[in-house]
């Protein structure tokens, strides 16, 4: 039986309005309430709507998977239309949702992402949830399989290549600082891969960041990145200058993960101490922050933007 819908309610309202992981998508934040008060069309509709766009319906179905009876609605869905595809992506990603959180087996969810990614041979969605299950893993080599799947249907997928800058940062966490690190060797790799229009050529700045948050979290950089070396060294800043030079050249209004990009890059500029080019990025991101990076290493995210916002837009 499904569940009844969730009461409305005050819970919440000031995380949901700090940090929302539909970003700025309005037809995704209209599917997501509809869903989440067991109106699953809106959500059939907007996945019909997105097609074979695979990162916009990668951060789409990683959005709706996210509401708390996700899987529930999707069954529903799929009693109804037993061979909607959409219908079984959509339970395969909340079915991991519900295991990152420990509420489903990785097994189950796994499963469920193996049989979708059989309705769908060309949609990396699937795989893409099956990278999800991998966080925390030691089993490496799994996470490059599946990495590679992803890879096959979509070259250039944003969200899989930031799974495995973050899972590749955690590398050697004792050995200390190594500025050959293969974190970085990747991040390179996949942006000088990638065309030149795409949001990849972010990728370094975020395997520096993905560096910082590892080493912090080890007690080989301070827990303030601000105050910290780690963006302030030759290699670093040319990093930081070639990301800034290729977003003011192909700024990219329409990626639906463009802001995740945004606030890695703001962060790094603040950490650089380049207000104003940190200034024109706070503009972009607007009321659109993400936890990532501000909570690097540990520290709490939103009073952590706002205060590294104020201080830049007060320096120009």
């Amino acid at each position: 039986m499904s569940p009844p819908p969730p009461p409305l309610g005050r819970s919440r309202r000031r995380a949901a309005q700090a940090f929302d992981a539909a970003l700025d998508d309005a037809e995704l934040v209209a599917a997501r309430a509809a869903l989440a008060q067991g109106r699953w069309q809106a959500a059939r509709t907007l996945l019909a709507h997105t097609g074979d766009e695979w990162d916009l319906r990668g951060h789409r179905v990683t959005v709706l998977a996210m509401e708390p009876y996700s899987a529930a609605w999707a069954r529903d869905w799929l009693l109804a239309e037993p061979e909607s595809a959409d219908a079984s992506v959509l339970l395969a990603l909340a079915q991991v949702q519900r295991a990152l959180r420990g509420k489903e087996k990785a097994d189950r969810a796994r499963e469920a992402c193996r049989t979708a990614a059989h309705r769908v041979p060309a949609d990396p969605t699937p795989w893409l949830g099956m990278l999800m299950l991998e966080q925390g893993s030691t089993a490496a080599e799994n996470a490059v399989r599946l990495f590679e799947q992803i890879r096959v249907r979509f070259a250039d997928h944003h969200h899989a290549h930031h799974l495995m800058v973050a899972r590749l940062a955690e590398h050697r966490a004792a050995a200390g600082p190594d500025p050959l690190h293969e974190v970085y060797d990747f991040a390179n790799w996949a942006a000088e891969q990638a065309p030149a229009d795409s949001p990849l050529a972010i990728l370094p700045v975020i395997a520096h960041a993905e560096r910082y948050r590892v080493l912090a979290a080890a007690g080989h950089e301070p827990a303030d990145p601000a105050a910290s070396g780690h963006w302030v060294g030759r290699r670093a800043r040319q990093v930081m200058k070639s990301a800034f030079d290729w977003w003011l050249e192909w700024e990219h209004e329409g990626h639906p993960r463009r802001l995740v990009d945004l606030n890695f890059l703001a962060h790094a500029k603040v950490c650089e101490g380049r207000g104003a080019e940190a200034a024109a990025l706070f503009h972009r991101i607007g009321e659109h922050p993400t936890p990532a990076p501000w909570s690097y290493p540990d520290r709490d995210p939103y009073p952590a933007f706002r205060a590294a916002r104020d201080h830049a837009l007060g320096t120009v």
